[in-house]
Formats: C-alpha cells, structure tokens, sequence
C-alpha cells in the first residue's frame, strides 16, 4: 500500500466526520441519487474515490432545487461519462446512517445509457469500470454489494443502506 494511499485511510474517518458537520448545518437532511448501471451482459459500472476507500456506485448528492433525476444525470456523466439515452427505474430510497442519520440516498437501476469512453482516472475518481456480478473488486463496499444483490440476484431490499 503506497504512502498516500495509507494516508488516506488514516484520514478518512474525520474528513467523513467534517463534511458531514457541515453539512449538518448546510443542510437539514442530505440526500443523494446513485446508479445501478448495467450493460447488456449485466456488468455493473462501479468507480474508485480518491478519498474514501472502496469501490462504489456512481452517484452523488442531489443540490438544493435539483431533482433525484437531474442529480443522476449529473453524477453519472461527471464520474463515468455515462449519459442517460432512457428513463431510468427506481429501484428504492435507502436511509444511509453510518454515515449520518439523516442522509438517504435513492437507487436507480440505467439499463439505456451511452458512454463515449471509459473515463481518465482525475482527483476525485481513480478509477472506474464495469465488472461481473462474479468479477466485484474484494473493496466493493458492503452497501455496494447489497444494492447490486437486489438488483441482479433477486436479494429482498433493505430499508437500509448497509
């Protein structure tokens, strides 16, 4: 494990605990849209964050007068180059509380979308791809896992995020 790579994990648990109590204040309650983005073999699109660890659902926070749509829309075209070509499906609103008793976060399942090319690694996404239910990263976070359990395995969905 590289120097920075160690660093970050070192710091991520209080660089969670600051942006979440700013967001406190900034916000009442935080609320965020992530895609379960499949191809036509069922691999799901996954990416890398410089500063959380683990690999994760494309998706992101939704801004104040934005919709779960528009924040998607954003989100996806932002950390995959993915665009929407079709309406995307519901697939639940999960209550997020290890990160924060007020963040929820509502799932899409994208079934039509087009992506130009897979996208260069930048200072917020390191990586990226589309991988196998068989073929997940061993960091795919457990929540990552569940909501893609749900959606190609058939697993009942949890109320939760975890």
């Amino acid at each position: 494990m590289s120097t920075i790579q160690n660093l970050r994990l070192r710091l991520e648990p209080a660089l969670r605990r600051v942006f979440h109590l700013y967001w406190r204040f900034a916000r009442g309650m935080t609320l965020g849209a992530r895609g379960v983005v499949l191809d036509r073999t069922d691999r799901v699109f996954l990416i890398k964050h410089s500063y959380v660890s683990g690999w994760h659902l494309p998706g992101g926070g939704v801004e104040v007068g934005e919709s779960f749509g528009d924040a998607l829309r954003r989100e996806l075209m932002e950390e995959g180059r993915i665009e929407l070509t079709g309406e995307p499906v519901l697939h639940g609103i999960f209550l997020n509380s290890h990160v924060s008793p007020r963040d929820h976060v509502a799932v899409y399942v994208v079934r039509e979308f087009r992506q130009d090319r897979a996208p260069e690694p930048n200072r917020e996404i390191i990586a990226s791809g589309f991988f196998g239910l068989s073929e997940l990263p061993p960091d795919t976070t457990p929540g990552t896992r569940r909501r893609i359990a749900e959606v190609l395995g058939g697993a009942a969905p949890s109320a939760t995020w975890r």
